[in-house]
């Protein structure tokens, strides 16, 4: 086992020891996709923290910025990214640079984008040429934050950092890199990724609540392909051979194992450096790629991995699968962790956000949350609308199960889990 592998091991046991318990799932607009049900082999990559307009490290491509190489290696073998991109690092100062090698590489308080103190190599804001270009090849562009700044606070890896710490601000920094894209490129984004993963916020609200606000699906990923981690090999050339084997091993080792391993699947990558200031990326993604190729993979853009299917849990083979596909473009009947788990019984907090209007279920929440400064219950304010409708009981639980539908907007059923409820549901008055 290599330096790096064994580095990454290590770093994620670290991580899992001083990790929040596991989220509770609810249903929710804002889904984090990490993967999607499909027998078919295709899958996804996606590429964190450009358009980066500086060379490779070490540059083997006669200067070419990082982006173009990689662009260049997907267009070689008919593949398609999806480049989750930065607006601007330059504002994030004052600042100064960490230890290599260390998760503050690139600054103490802030993340710049390629590297600190050269910010305007980085970024759409700067790199109009390099976006043109992922564009014009048909690649995806997504939403990591104008700044590039964490949402909530992360005192374990990240203790020093500013955050941005409440649902307007979240908002506004990611409109900003919303607008540019639009006003400039005519382009719609539809996804996004909050920087490292940080989801809560200190007045009450997550990453999915801001997600809710821009009409945003939560990107995430499925496999790590490894090369934002730095070798501990002192020498640079061995250093960065073990940095590309620790992205193409386990690659290869998951499809020896099972030839459909990636079946669905968002691999995460990187646009710019790793901690150790390389790029192996730069090397590493052509050696993935010909293992991907070598089984029979197309690597799609997340967008259209989705359009396979939406779900984690549920393919298009079902016969319910086209019915869920329509109801999921206007109700909140998935999962956070983009699950149906139809076979589940049916509660009256998700039979509430199956008949409450998109608006009224959020917007009531939201105000809620406003006024609490706390997180609330996700169904809540799909369940005040549902009482005020006379649509459920006033004293009804959001955990309750199901045991009655409300008459004229079901079919006849006793089958109340969330299978038999959802089939039951007449989707011409969904509205």
């Amino acid at each position: 086992m290599s330096l790096i592998v064994k580095l990454g091991k290590k770093g994620k046991k670290i991580v899992k020891k001083f990790a929040a318990p596991a989220e509770k799932h609810h249903l929710s607009y804002t889904r984090r996709i990490e993967r999607i049900k499909t027998g078919r082999r295709i899958c996804a990559m996606t590429f964190d923290d450009g358009p980066m307009d500086l060379p490779a490290a070490p540059d083997r491509f006669g200067g070419k910025s990082l982006t173009d190489v990689l662009l260049d290696t997907l267009a070689e073998f008919g593949a398609k990214g999806t480049f989750d991109v930065v607006g601007d690092t330059g504002e994030n100062y004052p600042d100064k640079a960490g230890k290599v090698g260390s998760a503050a590489w690139g600054g103490v308080k802030y993340d710049h984008y390629p590297d600190i103190r050269q910010d305007d190599k980085g970024g759409a804001e700067h790199n109009d040429r390099l976006i043109r270009r992922i564009l014009a090849e048909g690649h995806q562009i997504t939403n990591h934050g104008y700044r590039h700044i964490i949402f909530g606070k992360k005192p374990f890896v990240y203790g020093a950092r500013v955050y941005l710490g409440s649902l307007d601000k979240a908002a506004a920094d990611l409109k900003k890199l919303d607008d540019l894209m639009r006003d400039r490129y005519g382009y719609r984004i539809t996804m996004a990724r909050p920087p490292h993963y940080v989801d809560k916020m200190q007045d009450g609200f997550t990453s999915y609540d801001v997600y809710d606000l821009l009409g945003y699906q939560y990107m995430a990923a499925s496999f790590d392909g490894a090369g934002w981690l730095p070798s501990a090999h002192a020498d640079e050339n061995a250093a960065l051979e073990a940095e590309v084997e620790a992205m193409a091993e386990p690659v290869r080792k998951a499809l020896e194992a099972d030839p459909d391993f990636f079946c669905g699947q968002i691999i995460f990558q990187k646009d710019g450096y790793n901690m150790a200031k390389r790029t192996p990326v730069a090397f590493g993604l052509r050696r993935q790629l010909e293992l991907l190729q070598k089984y029979g993979y197309q690597v799609v853009t997340v967008e259209a991995l989705m359009a396979e299917s939406p779900f984690a849990d549920l393919g298009r083979e079902d016969p319910l699968f086209e019915k869920m596909n329509r109801l999921q473009k206007e109700r909140a009947v998935v999962y956070s962790d983009n699950r149906l788990r139809l076979d589940a019984p049916m509660t009256v907090g998700e039979l509430s956000m199956l008949l409450a209007p998109k608006e009224e279920a959020l917007g009531r929440r939201r105000a809620a949350v406003r006024k609490s400064g706390k997180h609330e219950d996700a169904y809540w304010g799909a369940m005040d609308w549902c009482a005020e409708q006379g649509l459920l009981r006033p004293d009804a639980k959001s955990g309750d199960p199901v045991t009655a539908l409300p008459e004229g907007l079901f079919a006849p059923t006793r089958d109340f889990t969330r299978r038999g409820v959802y089939a039951a549901y007449k989707e011409d008055l969904c509205g």
